[in-house]
């Protein structure tokens, strides 16, 4: 079921990109950019981190174990979106992905102490007011979402 979203006066979208190893560097350049003129420096940094583990999750998704990208059976790549919108004083940061829902949905993970992966979420967590994830049968899409509330 989608969640309906409030209405924000401040939207910048970034994509399609595909979900390649080189789009979390372009996602957080592009927060990089947005940010600053929205006067919503105070949450740059944790918006970067945000954006990092969401498009890094998707592209781990999209990359099978041997590390080559997962295509479609059509031959396409798979792509992810980046979406900002603001209040003025909260962000609402979005990844959006066109995988397949088999390929997983987020779910956060109790990582033992020496794994190198699997605090991404909990990170999400702890940088964000909430967080969340939808899937969008009528975009053939999943959105994952954090919301983030300035200082201002």
């Amino acid at each position: 079921m989608e969640v309906p979203v409030p209405a924000w006066p401040r939207f910048a979208g970034l994509g399609p990109l595909g979900a390649l190893p080189t789009a979390p560097k372009l996602a957080r350049t592009f927060s990089k950019l947005v940010l600053p003129g929205w006067h919503l420096n105070d949450l740059a940094d944790d918006c970067e981190l945000i954006i990092s583990e969401l498009t890094s999750n998707v592209v781990r998704a999209a990359t099978d174990p041997g590390g080559r990208p997962r295509y479609d059976p059509g031959g396409r790549l798979p792509v992810l979106w980046v979406r900002l919108l603001s209040d003025h004083v909260q962000l609402r940061v979005e990844v959006w992905d066109n995988l397949p829902v088999r390929l997983g949905m987020p779910r956060p993970r109790q990582a033992a102490q020496d794994d190198e992966n699997g605090r991404g979420l909990e990170l999400v967590g702890r940088l964000s007011l909430d967080w969340g994830w939808d899937h969008l049968p009528a975009h053939d899409a999943k959105r994952v979402w954090a919301l983030l509330k300035g200082t201002r």
